[in-house]
């Protein structure tokens, strides 16, 4: 691959590996921020893709080590402001105090789920990428991706971890 594909590439993947990004972040500024870090090092590190996966599954491994990278950074310089006056706000109305229970139950029950399951659940309902992106991103068939989707969504409704 030449460093002239890699506009081509970016046009074609830049759009997939935000999504994907964002799933992990789950800060839109932080997601775009690590997109242009992914393509970054794509471009310095050309000469080591082999072409034994696909493009979109080699942005998607350098982009998982830039979050991990990014994500430890962080944690290791991160300050937390103390203020005297905090403020708790309390819910509105019952119906959010409901709905924020129901958010958090389905969040406790998503973590509790097994790789792959997980990975996928987390892709679909907070990355909204398609089936076939997801397959894409690990590795496996939009079929494989759907399949699993399906049984983790199954597995919720039931109670089940998988």
């Amino acid at each position: 691959m030449e460093v002239h594909d890699m506009d081509r590439i970016y046009r074609e993947h830049a759009h997939m590996v935000y999504k994907y990004l964002l799933t992990k972040t789950g800060d839109s500024g932080w997601a775009e921020e690590l997109t242009q870090e992914t393509f970054y090092r794509a471009v310095y590190s050309l000469e080591t893709y082999n072409g034994e996966c696909k493009v979109s599954t080699w942005l998607c491994q350098i982009a998982k080590h830039v979050w991990f990278q990014d994500l430890e950074k962080r944690n290791r310089h991160r300050t937390e402001e103390l203020t005297e006056n905090l403020v708790y706000n309390a819910p509105d109305s019952d119906e959010m105090l409901l709905y924020s229970e129901r958010k958090m139950a389905v969040m406790k029950a998503l973590h509790r789920m097994k790789e792959p399951v997980r990975e996928v659940m987390y892709l679909r309902i907070f990355g909204e990428l398609s089936f076939k992106e997801i397959g894409e991103v690990l590795g496996q068939s939009e079929t494989w991706a759907r399949v699993t989707f399906y049984r983790g969504k199954k597995g919720l409704t039931k109670g089940e971890i998988l």
